[in-house]
Order: structure tokens, then C-alpha cells, then sequence
């Protein structure tokens, strides 16, 4: 009996070998098709998130930030259940100073600004360590890793309606102070260290 190869050795040679040829490259093509409408799918996303400078005008119950456009607007840091009239703080992270940028999600009452999340961009600067974790968090939206062995390092990030987004994992920020970093997903909550 003859092998397989033999017998199929023609067929290689002519039509079947360009019909192969041809069904290979629709495949990566289609797999390249499928990566960029996956990019374009982030892309998509409206983000409602305010970015600006905290203004002098800033107190314990109000944020006056100074956007990138160049307006200056008051957001109130307690919000009132319409029903029950209690008083909830609004959700900041990395505190209040002057000058310090700032990613500020929120909603409009009849009377104001309400912020729903403040986050301190300039306190989520820096260098952050955790047990399997060693990167720096740069303006501009580039992450640098220190770990070389790690297999998916992150390289970018972005504040996107509230999120912290490093690469395509999405994370809400659960704490940020001078010297910790809480991140949550579905995974679960990741805590990280200010390496000085």
C-alpha cells in the first residue's frame, strides 16, 4: 500500500496546493479583521469623565476643578437621597490639593454639579509594588514594568467614566492614598505599595 504523501502528491502540486495556499491567507485575514473591530469596540466607548486641574476654590464639601478646556466648574462632594434626605460623601481617591491633576465622574441635579468619583491622577503617579507586581504609572499614559519575567506587562493607562484601564484590564481605584493603591475587577482586589 502506498503512503499518503505519495498519493496526495499531485494533488499538492497543483490546484489543491494553491486552493490551501489561498484558504490559509483568508484565515489570517480574517483573524486581522477581527483584532482591529476589537480595538475599534474600546474606541466606541463615550467617556463621561471630567479631567482638569483642583482649583484653590476647592473645600471640604466642594471641588472647583478647572477642566482642560479652560472651564472652571464647582462639583458638590455630598449627594442627597431625594427620598430618605440623607447625605452621602462622593467617592475621592488620592485626596484634594491645589494644582493637582484631576478625573472627576459626576451627575446634574437641578441645582449643581454632584461629583460621583474624584480621582487624584497626580497621587496615582508613581511607583507601585505588589508580591508579583513592580511598575511605574507615568504621565502620559505609558506604564513601565520592572519585572522582566513578567508574560503580560502593562503598558498603558487611562481613566476612562471612572475606571482605572491598564491595557485592557479595567479596574475600579478602592483606595489611593500616599503610600497605597487598592484596584478591584472581577478577579478580585490586587493591593499595591508606593515604592519611594
Amino acid at each position: 500500500m502506498k503512503s499518503i504523501s505519495v498519493l496526495l502528491r499531485p494533488m499538492l502540486k497543483g490546484g489543491m496546493g494553491l486552493l490551501f495556499l489561498v484558504l490559509m491567507l483568508a484565515a489570517c485575514d480574517a483573524k486581522k479583521k477581527q483584532q482591529a473591530e476589537d480595538t475599534d469596540e474600546v474606541a466606541e466607548v463615550n467617556d463621561t469623565t471630567v479631567y482638569g486641574v483642583c482649583g484653590e476654590g476647592t473645600s471640604m464639601h466642594s471641588l472647583e476643578i478647572i477642566t482642560d478646556a479652560g472651564d472652571t466648574l464647582v462639583y458638590t462632594l455630598l449627594s442627597q437621597d431625594a427620598e430618605t434626605e440623607v447625605e452621602t460623601p462622593s467617592d475621592v481617591q488620592g485626596g484634594l490639593m491645589a494644582g493637582d491633576k484631576m478625573a472627576v465622574t459626576g451627575h446634574k441635579t437641578a441645582d449643581e454639579l454632584v461629583a460621583d468619583r474624584v480621582i487624584n491622577v497626580t497621587s496615582l503617579l508613581g511607583h507601585w509594588t505588589s508580591i508579583d507586581k513592580n511598575f511605574t504609572i507615568e504621565e502620559g499614559g505609558t506604564v513601565h514594568s520592572a519585572v522582566k519575567a513578567e508574560t503580560n506587562p502593562w503598558t498603558s493607562w487611562k481613566i476612562l467614566n471612572g475606571s482605572l484601564l491598564l491595557n485592557r484590564d479595567t479596574f475600579a481605584i478602592d483606595g489611593l492614598s500616599a503610600d497605597s493603591l487598592y484596584l478591584e475587577n472581577a478577579n478580585g482586589i490586587f493591593t499595591f505599595k508606593r515604592q519611594k
